[in-house]
C-alpha cells in the first residue's frame, strides 16, 4: 500500500537570471540597488569572489524563487540566505515556513530552485 502524501501546504518556486544583469551594474557603481535587496552579509560574502556578479545572482534567483512560494508579500531584503557547507539556506522573519533551496550557475545563468513548507 501506497502512503498519500499531502502536498496543500507544499509550494515550490523557481527562478532563472541572466548573470550579465549584475555585471552591467556592478557593486561599486550602484550600492544603493544591493543594499535595498541584500543584507549587509550577503553583499559581503558575494564581494569576496572574483565574480561576484554570478554570487549575487544566484542569490537573487534564490530569493525570487522564495517570494513565488510564499503567500505573503515580503521585501527581497527580508529574505536572508546563507551558506552552510556551500548549501545554500533560507531564513525569513516568519517562523511558519520551511525551505529546500537548490542553486546552479552555469555559463551566463543562476537558477534556484525552493520547495517551501507551511508548518501548522
Amino acid at each position: 500500500m501506497t502512503d498519500i502524501v499531502n502536498l496543500d501546504n507544499i509550494e515550490v518556486g523557481i527562478d532563472l537570471v541572466h548573470i550579465s544583469r549584475f555585471r552591467d551594474i556592478p557593486f561599486d557603481e550602484n550600492d544603493t540597488f544591493y543594499k535595498k535587496n541584500f543584507s549587509k552579509e550577503e553583499i559581503e560574502y558575494c564581494l569576496k569572489f572574483s565574480d561576484p556578479s554570478k554570487h549575487f545572482a544566484g542569490k537573487f534567483a534564490i530569493k525570487e524563487s522564495v517570494k513565488k512560494t510564499l503567500s505573503l508579500k515580503m521585501n527581497m531584503i527580508d529574505i536572508k540566505t546563507e551558506h552552510i557547507d556551500s548549501k545554500p539556506i533560507v531564513k525569513i522573519p516568519s517562523k511558519k515556513f520551511q525551505f529546500k533551496v537548490s542553486l546552479s550557475h552555469d555559463g551566463n545563468y543562476a537558477i534556484a530552485i525552493v520547495i517551501c513548507q507551511k508548518i501548522e
